[in-house]
């Protein structure tokens, strides 16, 4: 008979961990369970994670070994840890850096590791790579470096990569250490802790990811490896607003100047020792030259020796990119983002590409320290409108979706949000254009979408910045890096069917720390009894995943204060 203890997890053999939320020991739980798993679902109280390969591997990357990872999972499971996962987890971590990719004669790459490893690649594997035994390793062409890792990670053997990285243009710069109006500045530990790693000499560094709550300074952090490394940098992030955030952090924070910076977006095409660009001019655009980005020789990749490529939002990273990014693995790369989370499957690839998790700071760690605002969430949930009614029983998925999105009755739902928190600078997003319209109209708030034109976008910001503007509506554009610090409270009412991803960047708008030292408050507006209700619960699991509780109310109590 299986002895119990009183632990908030059920541990199972093949890998679900159930987490007890109303147990007192479910937070530190959480936290530590967060480092090497994934939260998939959250049926009431219990939470169900996922221990896996991936989640192990990034935090192998990160120093964990397989008993810090066991260690907490025995404390806090109800029964014993089965020992069949316990030797699972071992073997991940074993095969993570058993094979290691090294700089081999004239310029070749050097495949060596364990022999035991090296058996289990097929022929096949070392005929399509063009590889040559040798009394060192195998030897392989140097252009087949981001394939190989690839392919090695599809076959459950993620690869070190110790073959090096070629210097780049020489770049004169550093961080100051006072900005505009006198202000002191330096790095914040962590932000420093980041850098470190990724500037690591020891060949555990030069390409990575760090994952850092918005508002938690990652562009700071990009800038910092910048100076570090001093060398010609291209940096690609979501879109052209964030492309200009880029141009004024760098010219406020180090010594470069305007004429150092270039922005490429749609509209500019400038190649300077730093240029920014944005992910969609590279994935879908031309080039100066009329290259395209998806014929794999788009001319701003090769226009200058990069030393560095800096991936912000690298969760967004598009599949062109990828393609170009697995040619570029002999150029250091730093991926910034608040979340790992890809709704694509394509978590693996900005592993094996532009690197694994080097540092990884939890977003409740940053609120407690004060570095980021706390954040209050709840779903409010409103009847489905009588004038739809009818349409959504009869339609098919796909649009009952969108008619449960769109429904009418969230406009008295957001007044009565709105009317409960008149002081509160807010905005208010969504994913459909006519909804959002409507609610501008409605509301007498501009409305702020893709096809707004850029100076007017920057002026609505201004505004709202300024306290000019105390309501703005925002359609996607507000998934991205948009810049609107004074925000502290968002009602979403439409999204991205599931997307955990876009539900973190949302409310990654609210966590620039207030002067009155308030959490932000965040609203979600879900159609009751409607398929939006299930895709608001897998939306919500990146958040609860990060120690944050949504309460559930209707529209008669959207006015009372806060439990708890």
């Amino acid at each position: 008979m299986l002895k119990r203890s009183s632990g908030p997890l059920v541990v199972q053999a093949d890998g679900t961990v159930l987490l007890d939320e109303s147990h007192p020991a479910a937070e530190e739980a959480r936290e530590a369970l967060g480092r090497f798993a994934e939260l998939v679902k959250r049926p009431g109280t219990l939470h169900h994670y996922r221990i896996g390969p991936l989640p192990v591997w990034n935090a192998a990357s990160q120093g964990m070994t397989a008993e810090q990872m066991l260690e907490p999972l025995r404390r806090h499971a109800r029964y014993p840890v089965p020992a069949a996962l316990a030797e699972q987890i071992r073997q991940w971590v074993e095969r993570c850096g058993g094979l290691e990719l090294r700089s081999g004669r004239e310029g070749a790459l050097l495949l060596v590791g364990e022999q035991a490893l090296l058996e289990e690649l097929p022929e096949p594997f070392f005929q399509s790579h063009a590889a040559r035994r040798t009394e060192q390793g195998w030897e392989l062409p140097a252009d087949r470096r981001g394939e190989l890792k690839r392919e090695l990670l599809r076959l459950g053997l993620p690869v070190k990569d110790r073959a090096g990285y070629r210097a780049g243009e020489s770049l004169d710069i550093r961080l100051r250490g006072e900005l505009a109006g006198g202000r002191p500045f330096e790095l914040r530990d962590y932000q420093a802790e980041a850098v470190d790693r990724f500037c690591r000499e020891d060949g555990a560094g030069g390409s990575g990811v760090v994952v850092l709550p918005c508002g938690a300074g990652k562009t700071v952090v990009g800038a910092a490896a910048l100076a570090r490394l001093g060398q010609a940098t291209l940096v690609l992030t979501s879109g052209s607003t964030s492309v200009r955030q880029w141009k004024r952090e760098l010219l406020e924070k180090t010594t470069l100047r305007e004429s150092d910076i270039g922005e490429y977006t749609g509209d500019l095409k400038q190649i300077r020792p730093v240029t920014v660009a944005s992910y969609q001019i590279v994935a879908h655009g031309k080039g100066a030259s009329g290259a395209r980005a998806d014929g794999g020789h788009f001319d701003l990749f090769g226009s200058r020796d990069w030393g560095l490529i800096i991936y912000d939002e690298v969760h967004l990273l598009p599949a062109p990119v990828f393609r170009l990014t697995a040619e570029l693995q002999a150029t250091r790369r730093l991926g910034l983002t608040a979340t790992l989370v890809r709704e694509d499957g394509r978590a693996e690839d900005v592993f094996s590409l532009i690197g694994p998790k080097l540092y990884e700071l939890p977003w409740r760690t940053l609120e407690r320290q004060g570095w980021i605002a706390g954040v209050r969430c709840r779903e409010l949930r409103v009847p489905l409108c009588d004038s739809i009614a009818e349409r959504y029983e009869r339609a098919d998925r796909k649009t009952k979706l969108r008619l449960a999105s769109s429904n009418p009755a969230k406009l008295e739902a957001v007044n009565r949000v709105l009317g409960a928190h008149p002081d509160r600078p807010a905005l208010i997003i969504g994913q459909y254009l006519d909804q959002l319209h409507a609610l501008g109209q409605a509301l007498e708030a501009p409305v702020l979408c893709g096809s707004t034109p850029a100076p007017e976008r920057e002026e609505l910001f201004r505004r709202f910045n300024a306290g000019e503007l105390r309501r703005l509506v925002v359609s996607r554009v507000a998934n991205f890096a948009v810049d609107l610090p004074d925000a502290s409270l968002a009602v979403q009412v439409s999204g991205t069917f599931g997307s955990r991803q876009e539900e973190a960047q949302r409310i990654g708008r609210l966590l620039r720390p207030k002067a009155d030292g308030m959490p932000s408050l965040f609203y979600t507006v879900v159609s009751a009894g409607t398929k939006e209700t299930e895709f608001a619960l897998k939306r919500q699991l990146f958040m609860v995943e990060q120690g944050y509780a949504y309460e559930t109310i209707g529209p008669e109590t959207a006015e009372r204060g806060w439990s708890g």
